[in-house]
């Protein structure tokens, strides 16, 4: 596996393999790497073949945090990362420097010696994610696109935890016209049904045991609404009730919403898609489903 830190460097690797006609998979992430990252470059793999070059990338940038999130906090270990990408048989793994990124990003004294251009998408962000962490996605799709212009990736995967970020990305690519595919890869999930999320580390062993209501209250509106529509407002005031049982966690949002438009809808039935955020301590977890 080659490490790379540059990003003239990617930039020349990705252009020589375009040249072979070589296949190229991404896959973004934030490091701290668990199964749930490994399941995507499993599935990149599968995408580009054997003679292909899977290309995992680390990068815990400031655009997607905002002034009071965990960025500074944000689980890191990259020998540990490095080890488990050769043992998955990532290609590359790119590691920029600081400040390769993003030119002075936080030390620049006038905008003109610093980085200024970003790349906002606006009809999905605003909602559920976008509502609680306004900068995010703006940071989201700037790295992204960032990638995709360093690494020329025929295909890139993502996980379907993050099923809003997945949409953004894919709006993005399509309004944008990359030449790139998006692979949503389904979530992985711990034994008691807790999406696996590197956060998972802040847990504390109570809130840990408490973690599983997310997914519980997935399968109990999935029950439901299996054979009937079903008021939103009416699920959500249950789900009140259903938290009570998990009282150290505190519901940031549920929502119900067209999987295709992200538009909230009135009435639940199979199909809808259901996405909440819950706060367990200072620790916010994310996760979804299809009803």
């Amino acid at each position: 596996m080659q490490i790379v830190s540059s990003v003239a460097a990617m930039q020349r690797l990705a252009r020589k393999w375009r040249r072979a006609g070589t296949k190229i998979g991404l896959v973004p992430t934030l490091g701290y790497l668990h199964d749930g990252h490994l399941s995507l470059v499993r599935k990149a793999r599968q995408r580009v073949g054997p003679s292909g070059m899977v290309v995992l990338s680390i990068l815990c940038e400031p655009t997607q945090f905002g002034p009071t999130e965990d960025l500074a906090k944000y689980p890191r270990d990259l020998k540990r990362d490095l080890k488990m990408c050769r043992a998955e048989g990532v290609d590359v793994a790119f590691v920029p420097a600081d400040g390769e990124m993003y030119s002075d990003l936080r030390g620049a004294k006038s905008l003109a010696s610093g980085f200024s251009t970003y790349v906002v998408e606006e009809r999905l962000s605003p909602l559920m994610e976008g509502a609680s962490r306004p900068v995010h996605f703006r940071g989201v799709c700037t790295v992204v696109a960032k990638l995709f212009n360093l690494v020329l990736p025929d295909v890139s995967v993502f996980g379907q935890k993050d099923f809003q970020q997945a949409a953004v990305v894919q709006r993005m690519v399509r309004d944008l016209n990359f030449p790139v595919e998006i692979i949503v890869a389904p979530t992985r999930r711990e034994r008691d049904g807790l999406a696996m999320s590197s956060r998972n580390k802040y847990l504390d062993p109570d809130q840990r045991a408490q973690a599983p209501i997310l997914f519980h209250a997935l399968q109990a509106v999935s029950a439901a609404v299996r054979r009937k529509s079903v008021s939103a407002a009416r699920l959500k005031a249950d789900l009140r009730e259903f938290f009570k049982v998990a009282p150290l966690a505190k519901v940031d949002y549920v929502e119900f919403f067209n999987p295709e438009t992200l538009e909230p809808v009135t009435q639940v039935k199979p199909g809808i898609q259901m996405a909440l955020a819950v706060y367990l301590g200072k620790t916010r977890l994310i996760d979804n489903a299809r009803l």
